[in-house]
């Protein structure tokens, strides 16, 4: 079994619904248990701005799957919340990011691990942080260190 870290988000069709209910979902798939849930956050959206806020929470599994089984799953779940890939970066109404699996470095054609932007993303890093504040990253570089060197000014947590 392996611990995964899922990012969550939504800016389409009841964003916060979307994710509470893909938190639901995921906690139901195949070969993975739900471990733990993060809060729910709003962050401006990365890219085009001409498009709403998004809601994102990150959610901690662990699983028996391989990476690139578990990604299936994810996007099969993405699909049944009508999930279409218009423009990069563009609103969505799920998005189900693997951001980090156990301490595997992955990278092919359809998956990279760890995410490639998490770094840059408060919307990943707090919530990351909420689950895990210890956690250090497979290249040794602990989260709290991403954390001071990344803004969350535009990072809104949506529950008490």
């Amino acid at each position: 079994m392996v611990n995964v870290y899922v990012g969550l988000g939504s800016n389409l069709d009841n964003p916060r619904a979307h994710v509470s209910r893909a938190i639901q979902e995921l906690s139901q798939l195949a070969h993975c248990e739900l471990l733990l849930s993060s809060k729910l956050y709003s962050s401006k959206p990365v890219g085009p701005q001409d498009q709403d806020d998004f809601v994102n929470a990150v959610v901690l599994l662990i699983t028996e799957l391989e990476a690139h089984d578990l990604l299936d799953q994810l996007q099969a779940l993405e699909q049944q919340h009508q999930r279409v890939r218009e423009r990069h970066w563009g609103p969505r109404t799920l998005d189900l990011d693997i951001i980090l699996f156990g301490e595997q470095c992955i990278s092919s054609s359809r998956l990279s691990v760890p995410h490639v932007e998490m770094k840059n993303r408060a919307f990943v890093l707090a919530p990351l942080a909420e689950l895990s504040p210890e956690l250090t990253l497979p290249d040794g570089t602990s989260l709290q260190q991403l954390l001071n060197q990344c803004p969350i000014d535009d990072l809104t947590c949506l529950e008490p």
